[in-house]
């Protein structure tokens, strides 16, 4: 089997350069990718359909050059297949039409390997990208964190304020935390059969992190992301897991458990994250999104994030995802320049 590079330095072994990728790379940035959207005719039918989630997946590996794909797919599949009824919907995002509020609405909620099983889709296009992709590229897989899930899941779509999934957690916690544990159960089958497909590295994104206050983080999110490592650590100890909780510099001094890879958000100093967790964990990011504007201020920023890492266990990517107004020849700007001035 050909080394992955990506997967080298998930693992903290010396590659010949950082290796780069982008979050949300497979996107609207890219032309190609809004021609199969197109035909796909919405968001969520591409993520159903194993044949074009697998051409938009492969995208950025040929018009890009990153050194890892990540699986098109959308974290909210989860609650999906659950029983929650989801649609996306112009301009506004993802809405579920039937919001938890009370004990008989989790109750509802299809659990366990029932709900991990109907994810077949997930599952097909992870071996057909596996296929095509080449041998020494690593395929990333992904879950949204139990808190992001259950904010959805609880406020019926996005929101700025995560009043409602908030009054739960302060007036009847016990209800939030049977969410969470429903939901981590899932997700755990989930990514076991996420790697049981191909997949080489799993990322968990907690999204919504920065909405909890440092004192009720650990219980309310940060356990169960810890849980869901110690299950899959314990069945798979070689595939790398990546954590990315966004927003959190000021919980940084709490961060712990079984996982390879912090992931370092825009607005947390590369400076600060690496005196608090470099010699723990390797670390990725961080480059503020909104740089890819300008190759000039791209340049300046991976080399200041360069001379940062120096020889410290590193990956690039950007602090969140890339925009879709940001031009193509900007984000190969970025990958190439990742590369070149990384190279031992």
């Amino acid at each position: 089997m050909a080394n992955k590079i990506f997967v080298d330095a998930c693992l903290g072994k010396e590659t010949p350069y950082t290796p780069v990728w982008m979050m949300r790379q497979a996107g609207r940035y890219l032309p190609e990718y809004m021609k199969v959207r197109a035909e796909a005719g919405n968001f969520l039918n591409l993520c159903h359909d194993p044949k074009k989630a697998c051409e938009v997946t492969l995208q950025p590996m040929d018009i890009v050059g990153v050194d890892a794909a990540i699986l098109f797919s959308d974290i909210l599949v989860i609650p999906d297949e659950m029983g929650m009824d989801l649609s996306f919907v112009k301009g506004e995002g993802p809405k579920f039409s039937d919001p938890i509020t009370c004990e008989a609405d989790i109750d509802r909620l299809i659990g366990g390997d029932e709900a991990a099983s109907k994810l077949t889709y997930v599952f097909d296009t992870i071996k057909l990208i596996k296929q095509e992709l080449a041998e020494d590229k690593a395929l990333i897989g992904f879950t949204g964190a139990p808190w992001t899930l259950a904010t959805y899941m609880i406020e019926g779509q996005g929101t700025k304020t995560y009043n409602i999934c908030k009054k739960m957690m302060y007036s009847n916690p016990a209800l939030l935390h049977k969410i969470l544990a429903k939901v981590t159960e899932v997700i755990k089958l989930y990514m076991e059969k996420q790697i049981d497909a191909g997949i080489d590295v799993v990322q968990i994104f907690d999204s919504w992190a920065a909405a909890i206050e440092p004192s009720m983080y650990d219980e309310f999110s940060w356990k169960y992301m810890v849980e869901i490592c110690d299950h899959l650590k314990a069945k798979y100890p070689n595939t790398p897991i990546i954590m990315f909780p966004k927003g959190i510099p000021t919980f940084l001094d709490k961060v712990y458990g079984n996982f390879d890879v912090f992931g370092v958000d825009w607005a947390t100093p590369m400076e600060l994250a690496k005196e608090k967790l470099g010699e723990k964990y390797v670390l990725q990011g961080n480059m503020e999104p909104c740089r890819l504007y300008s190759q000039e201020e791209t340049t300046k920023s991976v080399d200041d994030i360069q001379k940062v890492m120096g020889t410290s266990r590193h990956i690039f990517n950007l602090g969140h995802g890339i925009l879709p107004d940001v031009p193509v020849a900007n984000a190969i700007h970025f990958v190439s320049e990742c590369q070149r001035i990384s190279k031992k």
